[in-house]
């Protein structure tokens, strides 16, 4: 498969973490997806767009275990 943004020709699928904003929180979430080695462009098949919006509606009906590895701060100025 070559990339349609830059048309690299080194595009394998990889163990990625997809980012969800629910209220202030950001949950990461794990998933295979081809990317392209050469400018990072993702690609998501029907199947993975469909979890990731599923995890998401789950995420804001707070069905499922979450756990802490860290936290984001803002400088308050």
């Amino acid at each position: 498969m070559r990339c349609l943004i830059c048309h690299g020709e080194d595009v394998q699928t990889k163990q990625v973490r997809e980012e969800v904003k629910v209220d202030k929180n950001i949950i990461c979430i794990p998933i295979q997806t081809p990317v392209c080695h050469t400018c990072g462009e993702r690609y998501y098949n029907r199947r993975t767009v469909r979890y990731l919006e599923e995890m998401e509606r789950k995420l804001q009906s707070s069905t499922v275990h979450l756990q802490e590895v860290g936290k984001v701060l803002e400088l308050m100025e």
